[in-house]
């Protein structure tokens, strides 16, 4: 087993991270409002530093995030966890590799999960960083543990997933690393839906995919915190 990075970060390094992506996101417009959420594993591996639940990202300031147990126990904060606590709890428990999750309201991959379609992965780079193909959830109300676990279950070997009728997951390293998973998924759609417009898209051939996704598990096997 690899040595675990985390074991080399702060709390306090793990709180600034997961508050500067929150507002990293919210500028990049991923989300809206007060929508979606962010999270980061703290340090050993048996704590959660989250966003908080209904509060704009511009004011956030670092004593706002929350910290919950792996059961969504608080331990630390004074307001609430975000509603979809759930959802990043179930990931950070099934797979103790993740050290980041975002959930956001990205425009162009929400329209894939609006019509419950997967984003293909026809471009290289979604691939490496994503897995292959951005997978479809079944839906399942939001804030439920059965939404967590529905959008966990398809998670084993990719690093995003679309919430039918509702947005986009994406899982990573850290939260940075989530982040970038999620504007790789979003840059992606974008480009889908574009290249629609002038024909068929077509796929990558099997054996490039196959060796890209390799890449992709062999990064997250091996470099990845575990």
């Amino acid at each position: 087993m690899n040595a675990d990075p985390r074991r080399d970060r702060t709390a306090d390094a793990v709180r600034a991270e997961v508050l500067a992506v929150a507002k990293a996101f919210h500028e990049k417009g991923l989300v809206v409002g007060t929508a979606g959420n962010v999270s980061g594993r703290m340090p050993g591996g048996a704590t959660v530093c989250m966003t908080p639940s209904s509060m704009p990202y511009d004011t956030m300031t670092l004593d706002d995030l929350v910290i919950v147990d792996l059961d969504g126990n608080k331990l630390e904060g004074t307001g609430s966890p975000t509603s979809e606590k759930s959802l990043h709890l179930e990931c950070y428990k099934r797979y103790p590799e993740v050290g980041g999750v975002i959930h956001s309201h990205a425009p162009y991959a929400s329209m894939f999960a609006l019509v419950r379609e997967p984003i293909p992965a026809a471009i290289e780079e979604v691939v490496t960083y994503i897995g292959g193909d951005v997978p479809i959830c079944d839906y399942r109300m939001t804030g439920t543990d059965e939404l967590g676990a529905e959008v966990a279950s398809h998670l084993a070997d990719r690093s995003a997933a679309l919430m039918a009728n509702h947005g986009l997951v994406c899982i990573g390293k850290s939260p940075s690393d989530a982040l970038h998973a999620s504007l790789v998924v979003e840059r992606t759609a974008q480009i889908v839906w574009g290249a629609r417009a002038l024909g068929t898209v077509i796929p990558i051939p099997e054996k490039s995919t196959t060796d890209f996704a390799n890449v992709y598990q062999f990064v997250r096997s091996s470099l990845w915190p575990s």
